[in-house]
């Protein structure tokens, strides 16, 4: 049976991509060489649900619940601003940029995608929704350039520009030895 590695998200424009670049480029010159790998800008979303494995017969099943969650909820914007750390600025792995969008649309437009894709048998997520772009994925192991890092993180104070949420993308992860590279399976736009 074929499957595909999938995840449903909210695209990020050109523009706003080349800040995220830039915002790297800043940070790269800031960190210690070679203690965070970086996320190419051009693989950047907003995750709303990662789906794992899933076959390749169900994508149009889930392209629907993913029309179903979108049909109630019109366009939006938020602002990408402020950078953290997963789990914790103490022992930082990822590195991230926030995502605020205060009217509760985004966090509302994520539960009823959870929720439309949890009734065909996924997993309902159980963290709480923490919005936000990864930038790169600490790879050093040096206890004291980790520490730096969570520090000058915590300490910093960014705004990169504003996300134009007009749809949701059902899309395929196919994980290559360059990286991993996304492909659309199915758009829905947010109703007007």
């Amino acid at each position: 049976m074929d499957t595909v590695r999938a995840f449903i998200a909210i695209e990020l424009d050109t523009r706003l991509r080349d800040k995220l670049g830039g915002l790297q480029q800043r940070l790269r010159g800031d960190v210690p060489p070679g203690l965070v790998r970086w996320v190419r800008p051009e693989g950047m979303h907003l995750t709303l649900k990662f789906l794992g494995d899933v076959l390749a017969e169900q994508v149009p099943e889930i392209a629907e619940a993913v029309r179903q969650a979108c049909e109630k909820h019109a366009p939006f914007e938020c602002t990408l601003s402020g950078l953290g750390c997963f789990p914790n600025a103490s022992r930082p792995r990822v590195v991230w940029v926030g995502i605020q969008e205060p009217s509760g649309v985004l966090a509302a437009l994520h539960r009823d995608v959870d929720r439309t894709v949890s009734a065909l048998g996924f997993e309902p997520e159980q963290r709480r929704f923490h919005p936000h772009l990864t930038l790169g994925r600490v790879k050093g192991r040096n206890r004291e350039a980790v520490a730096a890092l969570g520090e000058y993180v915590s300490r910093a104070r960014v705004k990169v520009g504003t996300i134009q949420a007009n749809a949701v993308h059902l899309m395929r992860s196919d994980l290559l030895p360059g990286g991993a590279v996304y492909t659309a399976l199915a758009t829905t736009k947010l109703c007007e």
